[in-house]
């Protein structure tokens, strides 16, 4: 990890250093500046993971580092450092990590970095669990995820023609001829899919895609037959609603 010092002191700053470096095997690299404002250009050309910050330096208070971030997102940890306890309220209502009393007590400079390391850590963990979630919901688009005996399969939801109820379970026909049997109940998928128009349900033991639909009969009642000629029936009090929007749609 990446840290950065922020102290106008030459000797203060190399003291931290050396504490540093002898102690905490986290940190393999120290940026100094001797000055907030210097700081605030190191932070963000190098991106350090832990600021040490002393708080009591000319022009600028440590307690000020926000303000001049301005937009910049912390991604980073800050621990700040002064000799006056006083201070200690003002830098947890910045957020920061911890702080350290001058002169540092080597034990109380590990336990804050050991803490600052492990909210990294955590955070780069929610990060990837984020982005994960954040694939998979663009997948979620444009795919469903059937749960299979022999695990889960994403398919198009072009490729599905028709799910049909079987009890408590599913079949769905997909286009490449398989059926696959789903431990779950028609109403799932039908829940699942309810905001995408393509999915329609012609009856109670049936959705089916709009897109694989070959032909609708009227003989025998109304039926349509699907892409794969599976024969699906249209309940009757869904025979009206489902020929005017076929009359409105195709002009017939």
């Amino acid at each position: 990890m990446k840290a950065l010092i922020i102290d106008d002191e030459n000797k203060a700053r190399r003291l931290l250093s050396k504490l540093i470096d002898g102690t905490c095997g986290e940190i393999h690299h120290i940026l100094e500046a001797s000055n907030l404002e210097e700081g605030i250009e190191i932070i963000k050309n190098e991106k350090p993971n832990i600021v040490y910050l002393d708080i009591e330096m000319p022009k600028y208070s440590g307690l000020q580092i926000l303000d001049l971030l301005e937009d910049t997102v912390i991604d980073f940890q800050i621990i700040f450092i002064t000799a006056y306890n006083q201070y200690a309220v003002e830098a947890f209502k910045l957020s920061a990590i911890d702080y350290l009393l001058k002169p540092i007590d080597v034990n109380e400079l590990k336990v804050a970095t050991k803490k600052a390391v492990e909210v990294l850590n955590e955070n780069s963990i929610n990060k990837q669990l984020q982005d994960l979630r954040n694939a998979f919901n663009q997948l979620a688009v444009n795919k469903i995820a059937l749960d299979v005996p022999k695990g889960i399969i994403f398919v198009s939801h072009d490729d599905i023609i028709l799910f049909e109820a079987d009890g408590m379970y599913t079949n769905v026909y997909l286009n490449n001829g398989n059926t696959e049997l789903i431990c779950k109940p028609l109403k799932h998928f039908v829940e699942q899919l309810e905001n995408l128009s393509i999915f329609y349900k012609p009856h109670r033991s049936f959705l089916i895609n709009l897109k694989q639909i070959k032909e609708l009969s009227k003989r025998d009642g109304h039926y349509l037959i699907m892409s794969n000629n599976k024969t699906i029936p249209i309940a009757k009090d869904k025979r009206d609603e489902f020929m005017t929007v076929i009359n409105e749609v195709f002009n017939i």
